[in-house]
């Protein structure tokens, strides 16, 4: 039986969210029940998904989510793929602010059996769980897509975006009680990373058209590499050997100049939430392509 699965994404801006829909559109182990958008510009980002969705051949339900932080400034304000929205077929008109409303719904109709997959800053979640905190306890998994948990990088310690993009929702988030919580965090994400030229020889196939025109705004603004941040946490749900992960338990921090954001992590077999401490390369390729033979 497929995996019932949401996701939550801020597609739009790094490439890798592209790449990881794309694949969970391909998954047939994955029975995709909705899409929700999030931060700046929630109905480009929309555009975004139902293109890639149209692609696919495809009907997945698409609600654009909050555009805002819930109690601090936008700082991820536009979508930068939407340029090439012109080159690709989608939808343009999507349900206004139902996104909650959507998730909240589907998770009672489905009690314990959807994977809700995380890949962006935690507004909606955040919000969606003050506002009905019976549903993490619904869900059959939470699997993010966020923080950073070695120790120290540097001699500090490092912030991740989709924790310290609301941290206010991080915290909400990790205070919840889902049955299994797992983080895969931008310590392990970034041992994952292709060059734009190993990318275009490798995603040259048909089903990946659409990433080459999104990608090249990835690739000419902020970085001439792709890091399969959310591919990887996508991948995982669908397959257990790619990553190794330990139970513990996640902070937040929410006061203090460097503390905004900053996740801490306890080791505790007993612990609430897993973390991946490694990942297998191939293993993370061989699963991510498989889907498309």
């Amino acid at each position: 039986m497929a995996t019932k699965l949401i996701l939550d994404t801020d597609i739009g801006t790094d490439i890798d969210d592209a790449i990881c829909l794309t694949y969970l559109l391909a998954n047939p182990e994955c029975d995709l029940l909705g899409i929700t958008t999030v931060t700046g510009e929630p109905e480009k980002r929309a555009m975004i998904a139902s293109s890639l969705c149209i692609h696919a051949g495809k009907e997945v339900p698409i609600y654009p989510g909050l555009a805002a932080p819930l109690r601090i400034k936008q700082k991820q304000k536009i979508a930068i793929q939407a340029k090439s929205l012109d080159k690709w077929k989608h939808e343009t008109s999507f349900p206004k602010d139902e996104a909650i409303n959507f998730l909240r719904k589907t998770i009672r109709e489905n009690p314990g059996e959807i994977v809700l997959l995380t890949i962006g800053p935690l507004t909606n979640i955040g919000t969606l769980f003050a506002l009905d905190p019976e549903i993490p306890s619904m869900l059959k998994s939470l699997v993010l897509m966020c923080g950073y948990f070695e120790f120290k990088f540097k001699g500090k310690y490092k912030l991740e975006w989709n924790a310290k993009g609301d941290y206010h929702s991080s915290e909400i988030v990790f205070k919840s009680n889902p049955p299994i919580v797992r983080s895969i965090g931008l310590d392990v994400t970034s041992r994952v990373q292709m060059n734009s030229e190993e990318f275009r020889n490798k995603f040259n196939a048909e089903p990946f058209r659409p990433l080459w025109d999104y990608a090249s705004h990835w690739f000419q603004t902020y970085s001439h590499s792709v890091t399969f941040h959310d591919p990887l946490a996508g991948t995982t749900v669908f397959n257990n050997e790619i990553c190794k992960f330990k139970k513990g338990n996640i902070r937040i921090g929410i006061k203090g100049k460097r503390n905004k954001g900053k996740t801490r992590w306890t080791e505790n077999i007993n612990g609430c939430h897993e973390i991946a401490v490694s990942v297998n390369r191939q293993k993370f390729f061989d699963e991510y392509f498989s889907v498309f033979k």
